[in-house]
């Protein structure tokens, strides 16, 4: 082969794009979620819809707008509730199980779904406990009182922003009860 040929196979290679390969991995069903997170205890799932005062007020009071106005709550005897929620990763969704208590604070954090290359440290235990006794009273934000996690910066952010939505949701929504 002729060296021009070479650079011309190289040039080639090296402007062919690389496909990007996620990582998509599901980890618990809702149902696992619930049986982790509420052992033990019957949860009756409602769909409930949003109000555009209350959108308002959420966005308001959280800093962050529901997804949707429309929402799925699994709500337990005592007024405990599981959200399943879902936030932006760096470019997936990242689903994630919410149990909160009765008195407002979380209980506890599943990751159900990771679809990112990276970040997956948001799936460890020590990191998601952060999250519980939180309530609305807390800032919920990275660097005070959630830890940042490097390599993750946007998934731990994202899910701090979503669970203070879901914390305000929840404060909400029981009013209704």
């Amino acid at each position: 082969m002729r060296p021009s040929q070479w650079n011309t196979l190289v040039a080639g290679l090296l402007l062919t794009p690389i496909p990007y390969i996620g990582h998509a991995e599901t980890y618990l069903t809702e149902d696992q979620a619930a049986a982790v997170l509420f052992p033990g205890v019957k949860l009756e799932a409602r769909w409930m819809e949003l109000t555009p005062a209350e959108i308002k007020t959420i966005t308001k009071m959280s800093g962050e707008k529901p997804l949707s106005s429309r929402t799925r709550v699994f709500w337990g005897p005592d007024h405990e509730a599981l959200f399943i929620d879902r936030v932006l990763g760096k470019h997936e969704f990242i689903t994630y199980a919410a149990a909160i208590n009765a008195d407002g604070t979380v209980k506890g954090i599943e990751i159900m779904d990771y679809r990112e290359t990276y970040g997956y440290q948001v799936r460890e235990a020590a990191w998601r406990e952060k999250f519980v006794g939180k309530s609305t009273a807390d800032p919920l934000q990275l660097d005070k009182d959630i830890p940042n996690i490097s390599g993750a910066t946007l998934s731990s952010k994202h899910i701090a922003n979503g669970m203070r939505r879901l914390l305000h949701t929840y404060a909400l929504l029981k009013t209704r009860l």
